[in-house]
């Protein structure tokens, strides 16, 4: 029986630290893997506990590309065991989170008929593949059909082009509903709330020690099992549970430009399968704009705000412009972000050959580690890691239910409003907040669609506790236009202020943090000088 918690911070906290009774499983880590995991574990009666150090979604899980998918170049790669689990998990993500997700049509150009040939055979499989839980089908189109799909696409040499549907969705406003999914059935999520130490006894991993990152407090809690679904922060976890083990996580960064629209008009959206260096390029419609993706770069250091460099900058807008009529340059670019993807160590120093798959594994303490994998299959990751927490912790042995569980704001969703539609079944309660509230229709910022109802809502009932979550997680308005985000960041920062009892030093506190951060998402002038150096007057 699903329970319908209030999603309030503090009284979660006041469930989490008011009871004696040990947790079933504690879930370390709000990202995409994390809250399916705890999502999992809730639905099936499990107590369960969920901290993060931070806001949920706050790493990779909010900079994706935004795509439901199985993922087109795999086939290519011949990885059908890993297409065939994402094109079925694509159709169970589409199910339940209707109101997040849906199909988006996308068309391969191409150049020779060689290429039309290979695509579209390709694509068969692709569809076949997919089975009962399939999308529209591909087709071969001709070259006026691909110029009238995609306007704004070169025509020079177009011969035609393959038509095929997958997913796209919102990442962050999915993880907000994930974590609300998770309390709805009876699980504790948190955020702000860092896991500093784990606990044993007997030399089994039994609990944590975690810390309140806003009142400084630290609390115990013991636990049957301990999850770590940290993400690219993996290792650091399994580091404090064995100093010696060997490090797992081989990180790879991928960025995406936003670009008005009018550098790709429509609703389809291109796709590359292989530039020059056998890398996949997106040109995606998304919120009005255009998400320009992916590169695929080896790092080193694994930070939780990682900075777009100038290299990848430079070969997108490159390859982007090769294919698009109206040529992007530094300038057009609305914001740029960066996401660090947690791949497993295979060996090779060449990331984008490195599977996508996701890795489970459990230390001699009983720490259960599930890491890799990508947003398409983020259900079964949970399924998986909650069974192998279950026999760790030995509980009851529960069937899993997410198969056909629908996530938060899914049930009796039905919406033809393109701007509250994303709200789900919660969407008249946030207008009855936005009208409710003095001067609460009113848009944060000319450029941005949000009014500050939004973020009253946000405050109250979605466990937003900063500017920096209402701007980049609660909203996609830093994803959006990072210029704009800032220059709205006092008027945002006044409404938490105000719903949280917080003075006037917060406030200017939170703008400058927040308005730092946001310049890591513009690009900067040295860069957009090396990107588009100015001619020569010789």
């Amino acid at each position: 029986m699903v329970q319908q918690n209030i999603f309030c911070r503090d009284k979660l906290i006041d469930k989490a630290i008011s009871t004696n009774e040990e947790w079933d499983v504690i879930v370390i880590g709000g990202g995409a893997s994390g809250l399916g995991s705890a999502v999992e574990a809730a639905s099936r009666g499990y107590r369960t506990l969920l901290l993060e150090q931070h806001d949920f979604g706050k790493g990779t899980s909010s900079r994706s590309t935004k795509l439901v998918h199985g993922g087109v170049r795999y086939l290519r790669q011949g990885n059908l065991s890993l297409v065939f689990k994402a094109l079925r998990e694509r159709g169970i993500f589409l199910k339940n989170a209707p109101h997040l997700a849906h199909q988006l049509e996308f068309v391969i150009p191409c150049y020779t008929f060689w290429e039309k040939a290979f695509y579209g055979i390709g694509l068969k499989i692709y569809d076949l593949i997919s089975g009962s839980l399939g999308l529209q089908h591909s087709r071969i189109l001709g070259r006026n059909d691909v110029l009238k799909r995609l306007p704004g696409i070169e025509p020079e040499a177009l011969c035609g082009g393959v038509s095929y549907f997958d997913g796209q969705f919102d990442d962050s406003r999915m993880i907000v509903n994930l974590a609300q999914t998770c309390s709805d059935h009876g699980g504790v999520p948190i955020n702000y709330f860092q896991v500093v130490q784990l606990t044993r006894t007997n030399g089994k991993t039994d609990g944590v020690v975690a810390r309140d990152m806003e009142s400084g407090r630290e609390y115990g809690f013991k636990s049957k099992s301990v999850l770590n679904a940290t993400g690219v922060f993996a290792d650091q976890l399994r580091h404090l549970d064995d100093p010696i083990q060997s490090p797992m996580i081989k990180p790879s960064q991928g960025i995406h430009l936003i670009l008005d629209r009018s550098f790709l008009p429509g609703d389809v959206a291109l796709m590359v399968p292989h530039t020059d260096d056998g890398r996949v390029l997106f040109a995606i419609p998304w919120h009005n704009n255009v998400i320009i993706g992916t590169t695929d770069t080896p790092v080193q250091d694994i930070e939780l705000e990682p900075q777009a460099h100038e290299d990848e900058v430079k070969y997108l807008l490159t390859h982007a412009g090769r294919y698009l009529t109206k040529r992007p340059k530094a300038s057009d670019v609305l914001s740029v972000y960066a996401g660090l993807r947690p791949l497993v160590s295979s060996g090779t120093s060449d990331t984008k050959s490195i599977s996508r798959d996701h890795v489970l594994f459990v230390s001699e303490s009983g720490l259960v580690t599930i890491t890799g994998g990508k947003w398409t299959t983020y259900r079964q990751m949970g399924e998986e890691a909650v069974d192998q927490a279950a026999k760790v912790g030995g509980l009851d042995a529960r069937k899993s239910r997410t198969r056909n569980l629908k996530i938060h704001g899914a049930e009796g969703f039905f919406s033809s409003d393109e701007h509250y539609g994303i709200f789900g079944s919660d969407a008249e309660s946030v207008k009855n907040v936005v009208e409710s509230e003095p001067s609460g229709s009113e848009q944060i910022h000319p450029r941005l669609p949000y009014s500050k109802g939004e973020v009253v809502y946000s405050v109250r009932y979605e466990m937003a506790r900063s500017v920096e979550d209402i701007l980049a997680r609660r909203t996609n308005a830093l994803f959006l236009d990072a210029s704009a985000s800032i220059e709205a960041a006092h008027v945002v920062a006044v409404i938490v202020a105000r719903e949280l009892g917080r003075d006037d030093s917060w406030v200017e506190r939170q703008i400058s943090q927040f308005s730092t951060l946001a310049a890591g998402y513009q690009i900067s002038d040295a860069v957009s000088r090396e990107v588009n150096p100015a001619p020569s007057s010789s």
